[in-house]
C-alpha cells in the first residue's frame, strides 16, 4: 500500500443532471463519481478544501485513497478532474473503484539524478528532456511516486531509452511496440555557434538586411 494514501469523507448525492451539481457547488462542495469494479456509479459531494489541497498538492492521480461515504470505505484512485478555467476551483473529480486485483493507467513523472556526474553535461551539453512523463500500467496499489533516470557517465549524442529504466514488479510501459525516447543529450548552441562565429554573424546580418 502506498505510504502516502489518505481518507476522505464524502456523503452519497443523487445523480441528476447538472442542477444537482450546482447546488453540491452552491453549499461548498464538489460533486465526484466513483466507478468501475463492475458496479454501479456512486455519485458523491466531497470537502471543497479537501480535494483543492489534493489536486494542488501533487500526485492526486497517483495515489490511492479511501473514500467514506457513511461509514462504507472504498478504495479509489482519481481519475480525472476539471477545474474552473478561470479561477482553478475543482468543478468535478471521476474515481475509478480499486479492487485487488485492480490495474491501471497512469502518467508518472520522470526524474533525473548525478546530473554532474554526466561529462556531457559538464562539457556543455544540454539534456534534452523528450517526455516529462511516462504512461504507465501498473497495480492500483503499486503506483510508483516517478521514475529515476541516473545520469552518470552520459556523454554528448546518448540517448535514454525506456529499456534503460528499471521499473518495479508488475509495472511495464503502455508503449509496448517500441524502445522509446525519454531524453538525449545534445550539444548545446552555445558551443556549435562557437566554431563557426565569423560566418554565422555575417549570415545573420545578410538575414536582417534583406528582412528590412
Amino acid at each position: 500500500m502506498s505510504h502516502d494514501t489518505y481518507e476522505l469523507k464524502a456523503e452519497a448525492r443523487e445523480l441528476v443532471g447538472k442542477g444537482s451539481a450546482r447546488e453540491v457547488r452552491r453549499n461548498g462542495k464538489v460533486p465526484a463519481v466513483i466507478y468501475g469494479d463492475k458496479q454501479p456509479p456512486l455519485a458523491i459531494a466531497l470537502s471543497y478544501k479537501d480535494i483543492f489541497y489534493k489536486i494542488h498538492g501533487g500526485g492526486f492521480l497517483t495515489t490511492v485513497a479511501t473514500i467514506d461515504v457513511g461509514g462504507k470505505k472504498i478504495q479509489v484512485l482519481p481519475k480525472d478532474y476539471q477545474l474552473d478555467p478561470v479561477r482553478d476551483f475543482p468543478m468535478h473529480v471521476d474515481f475509478l473503484r480499486v479492487g485487488k486485483n485492480t490495474e491501471v493507467n497512469v502518467n508518472v513523472p520522470v526524474h533525473f539524478t548525478n546530473e554532474e556526474a554526466s561529462p556531457g553535461l559538464k562539457r556543455g551539453g544540454v539534456l534534452n528532456i523528450v517526455r516529462h512523463e511516462v504512461e504507465l500500467h501498473c497495480p492500483a496499489n503499486a503506483i510508483p511516486d516517478s521514475i529515476t533516470i541516473d545520469l552518470t557517465g552520459k556523454e554528448i549524442g546518448d540517448s535514454i531509452h525506456i529499456s534503460a529504466v528499471t521499473l518495479p514488479k508488475g509495472v511495464k510501459p503502455v508503449i509496448s511496440d517500441r524502445d522509446f525516447t525519454i531524453a538525449t543529450l545534445t550539444g548545446s548552441s552555445a558551443s556549435r555557434s562557437e566554431g563557426a562565429d565569423g560566418t554565422e554573424t555575417e549570415g545573420e546580418s545578410e538575414v536582417e538586411k534583406t528582412e528590412e
